[in-house]
């Protein structure tokens, strides 16, 4: 019997989901996807779930699309498209769209759309030994799960054309030099960093931080006075919350905020 494409582990206030199939470089599946959904959906639902940490198995996050899934049995090639829509793109807007924070660990690999699904998590840690390529041209295809806009708006246009045309891989320091990932560490130490960053929001203003996230993805089309006014309305949300309340007091009285992570 096949293991289960994902792993989902409870820890103290997040969870840790990781894509499971090694030998297949973590490719994603239908069944992959239809499983990470649904885990998903039941973390979202759990409010005593305050961060998610998405990572690989193996020596990949993933290398992307299963090709396999690519050929039916008369040999004829299936068209992409069916699959993005039903799956790819539904993952990485709901990626953006959870309100807490989501930090990406790749361990290895990360390929076509499986770097575009990491790219799309808050905070991405790599490990030294991380690559992150944009297959697609090599097959002839366009970036998808969000290449296409994540790309120029986290390197710039003139680096988003040489990726997507090129397709040569970057090293983990070559992706944070150019501003891809947050953060590189080393391999051993990969998932301790990542799981005492998750740990760390656990203890947070849940609610905060998930305004943060819209506020940021909406300054990707407001302009200034749109912004301005964004700002204004969550902030009115962000201080009507019992964490800011809390943080206020602890403040003046010197110690440390115990945040609940409720409205």
């Amino acid at each position: 019997m096949e293991a289960s494409p994902i792993l989902v582990e409870r820890r103290d206030g997040y969870r840790v989901i990781t894509l499971n199939r090694p030998q297949r470089l973590n490719a994603f599946t239908i069944p992959m996807h239809q499983e990470l959904a649904a885990a998903i959906a039941e973390l979202e639902a759990d409010s005593a779930c305050r961060a998610l940490l998405l990572t690989g198995s193996g020596r990949a996050f993933s290398s992307g699309q299963d090709l396999n899934e690519r050929v039916l049995p008369n040999g004829e090639i299936v068209v992409p498209g069916e699959a993005l829509g039903k799956y790819y793109n539904p993952l990485v807007l709901k990626l953006r769209a959870l309100p807490i924070p989501v930090v990406c660990a790749v361990n290895g690999i990360a390929a076509g759309a499986g770097l575009n699904v990491a790219l799309a998590c808050d905070i991405v840690l790599a490990a030294r030994s991380a690559t992150f390529t944009q297959v697609f041209s090599r097959l002839g295809l366009v970036p998808d799960a969000g290449g296409t806009w994540l790309l120029p708006r986290l390197v710039g246009q003139a680096r988003a054309r040489g990726l997507a045309l090129l397709a040569e891989p970057l090293t983990a320091e070559q992706a944070r030099d150019w501003g891809l990932i947050w953060k590189v560490v080393d391999d051993a130490a990969l998932m301790k960093e990542a799981e005492t960053l998750c740990a760390q929001f656990a203890q947070g203003p849940t609610v905060g931080f998930g305004l943060i996230k819209r506020a940021l993805d909406a300054s990707e089309d407001n302009d200034l006075a749109a912004q301005l006014e964004l700002e204004r309305q969550l902030q009115r949300e962000a201080g009507s919350t019992q964490d800011y309340k809390e943080a206020v007091r602890a403040f003046l009285a010197k110690r440390k905020p115990t945040f609940t992570g409720k409205r």
